[in-house]
């Protein structure tokens, strides 16, 4: 994947796209072939350099049951409060941030406290941005959204994407229209690659 490229992988559920891409910040280990970032192998990089080097945005994830602001912080703990707004902004997230009781301090699931999917996950995608790692994984994060905030999160992914190499897990190609590569997965292989141009819907 060239530096600062948009690459999808697609393909059915089961296909291997999330293993292929958990390979990157070795969630798994390789048992053949290499990954290199920069020419580097990510077996001679520490786990932390490894991580500082990637930012995840994932379809199951969840807030902790802490405040707003403690779980953004999690990818930048000594983030002032000022950074962390202004990543709920790009992320736009401050409309769910202003209608809670203590705004960015409001604990999640606390009491009558309630969060939709799509809002969560505009709040996980501030985290990302607070975090501004080169790299960036994106695995099927708007499978579980409502319209309205899937409009939203599409837009605050070509905000983050901006400047950093992306690769993104999608079931639909109406996803990665802009993609600069889309590769096909299949029972764990990659059977064809192209441009969105090139497959018919």
């Amino acid at each position: 994947i060239p530096q600062g490229k948009f690459v999808a992988l697609v393909g059915e559920s089961g296909g291997g796209k999330s293993t292929l891409a958990s390979l990157l910040p070795r969630f798994y280990d390789l048992k053949n072939g290499k990954i290199t970032i920069g020419n580097i192998s990510i077996q001679d990089f520490s786990r932390k350099a490894l991580m500082n080097k990637i930012s995840f945005v994932f379809q199951n994830q969840s807030l902790f049951k802490e405040s707003i602001f403690e779980n953004i912080r999690k990818s930048k703990p000594n983030a002032t409060e000022e950074e962390v707004l202004n990543a709920c902004k790009q992320a736009q997230c401050l409309d769910v941030i202003e209608k809670l009781p203590n705004g960015i301090h409001t604990v999640v699931s606390g009491k009558g406290i309630y969060l939709s999917g799509g809002e969560q996950q505009r709040i996980l995608l501030a985290r990302a941005f607070l975090k501004n790692a080169p790299i960036l994984i994106l695995d099927e994060a708007t499978a579980f959204t409502d319209p309205e905030n899937e409009k939203m999160i599409q837009e605050a992914f070509r905000r983050l994407m901006k400047n950093k190499t992306t690769l993104m897990i999608a079931h639909r190609l109406s996803s990665v229209v802009d993609a600069d590569r889309i590769m096909v997965m299949e029972e764990g292989k990659i059977v064809e690659m192209g441009t969105h141009d090139n497959f018919s819907f």
